[in-house]
């Protein structure tokens, strides 16, 4: 067990400083847009930037997670081969009826997202379209861990893309400027484009000879799979990002993309706690899915759950215990939303503990479950936003969000606990819950002391529960420092 834990743990770690890398460079461009632009001209953009993600779940039809699992199951490379070409078959050919549709109809959906006039849903088109037909590509990459290629295919998109934002924004000479406005968040899309294009092709010099097709007794298989994914990644999908609209068509129209804004920038504070779950996502699923004995993965998945509770309640206080200092990363106009961190932090974490409740589920082929969660989450979602947010604002939203992952948490545990018993260590997880709290608590009392002896007693509160936890559970930091090191 302890060898299988130190395997998922260098695999974590692979992706994660690849991740870490990427998207600390990518939210460089935070403290950038949140100085130049207006609150109203980054609510664009986090709206926007709300919307790719949902279609990206929807056209990419759960297609990751099944070419995972089959190709695992695989009877030699023929048949892996077939797994990939037609997963990325089907995708591909979803994301050009997609990107189709987008530009025939980009007049009437622009009227409806209130962006008549702009380019930014052609644009917006073109991103997805990419992104969707490199996803399977990218999932190969994982499976057959090329995790440098992978590394390295990520981290210059992220160059380029933030290489020319800077340059439209500060360095553009006026005679290429494309728009009246210097500020204008369409630069920022173009750029995505370009470096979603520039990935793309890179992909493509990596598939060694294999080509996208459908075999259609294949599909049927693998879709009739996916497809349980499918709908609760769409539920799950709008858990996440549809606070941001209810935002948006909540609140009022003079104050609306200001708000959006402002809870944009403050939900990117807390990347440390989705970079750590991403992270673990890429490296997690491909290793739970992969064949495992049913009592191996049962412990394993319960040694998981603890430790990945540690480490996201580690990252709560280093954040919350240093959130003046986090806040420096956005402008002044945005930090006035500052106080819903902890709220959307804690609601990042639950994301993460719903992921661990998942695998279950993925691994036995009982995927139906997946809509039953996040269905609940969704209604949860729905009805607390339309509660919360006239009243509240944005803290409404966040409200709502951390109210959906908690129901989420609880149904997941219920399922699995009835079809799939886990031995997760309760006990454990809530006396680390409750230091973590209590911390916490104490450092609200530290507030008002100097700036040093401030940073020195909630620097010693982090250290001690992190020696606590090392010491509780034995870990042998060494070994896996050792074992990360040791990671191609």
């Amino acid at each position: 067990m302890a060898k299988t834990l130190k395997s998922l743990a260098g695999q974590v770690a692979i992706y994660g400083i690849s991740s870490v890398i990427a998207r600390l460079l990518n939210y460089l461009l935070v403290p950038y847009y949140t100085r130049i632009m207006t609150p109203a001209e980054y609510g664009v953009i986090t709206d926007i930037y709300a919307l790719i993600p949902f279609a990206l779940v929807v056209l990419t039809l759960g297609m990751e997670s099944g070419y995972f699992r089959f190709a695992a199951k695989a009877e030699g490379e023929a048949e892996r081969k077939g797994v990939y070409a037609t997963t990325w078959g089907t995708t591909l050919l979803v994301a050009a009826l997609f990107f189709a549709i987008v530009l025939l109809f980009e007049g009437q959906i622009s009227e409806v997202l209130g962006y008549a006039g702009k380019p930014y849903v052609w644009i917006t088109g073109a991103i997805i379209f990419l992104d969707v037909a490199g996803a399977i590509p990218f999932a190969r990459l994982r499976e057959e861990g090329r995790a440098m290629r992978y590394v390295a295919i990520r981290l210059l998109s992220v160059i380029i893309n933030i290489g020319l934002c800077l340059w439209f924004y500060n360095a553009q000479p006026e005679c290429f400027a494309i728009f009246e406005n210097p500020t204008d968040p369409a630069y920022a899309f173009i750029a995505n484009l370009v470096a979603s294009g520039v990935t793309f092709i890179l992909l493509l010099l990596s598939c060694r000879g294999t080509f996208p097709r459908i075999e259609p007794k294949r599909l049927k298989t693998i879709f009739l799979y996916s497809l349980p994914l499918l709908v609760s990644g769409i539920a799950g999908t709008a858990n996440e990002f549809i606070d941001r609209q209810m935002i948006k068509f909540l609140m009022p129209a003079e104050e609306s993309l200001a708000a959006l804004g402002i809870y944009g920038a403050v939900v990117k504070i807390g990347v440390v706690m989705l970079l750590f779950t991403q992270m673990y996502r890429m490296a997690a699923e491909p290793f739970f899915l992969s064949e495992f004995k049913r009592d191996e993965f049962k412990n394993a998945g319960a040694e998981v759950m603890k430790y990945f509770v540690i480490v996201s309640l580690a990252i709560f206080l280093i954040i919350t215990l240093f959130s003046d200092v986090f806040a420096l990363i956005v402008g002044p106009d945005f930090r006035e939303g500052m106080y819903i961190l902890p709220v959307v932090l804690v609601g990042n974490a639950l994301s993460g503990v719903v992921l661990n409740l998942s695998f279950w589920y993925k691994q036995t082929g009982a995927t139906k479950y997946a809509i039953w969660i996040t269905g609940t989450g969704l209604i949860f979602t729905v009805v607390f936003n339309i509660l919360l947010v006239p009243s509240l604002g944005y803290m409404g939203a966040a409200v709502a969000r951390l109210l959906c992952e908690s129901a989420m948490v609880v149904v997941s545990y219920r399922l699995c606990q009835r079809h799939y018993p886990t031995p997760y260590d309760l006990k454990r997880i809530f006396f680390y819950v409750a230091v973590a709290a209590l911390l916490w608590g104490a450092s609200l009392l530290t507030a008002d002391l100097a700036s040093w002896a401030k940073y020195l007693c909630n620097s010693v509160m982090i250290v001690a529960f992190v020696v606590l936890a090392v010491r509780r559970e034995k870990i042998n930091v060494g070994g896996l420092v050792r074992s990360i090191i040791r990671r191609k």
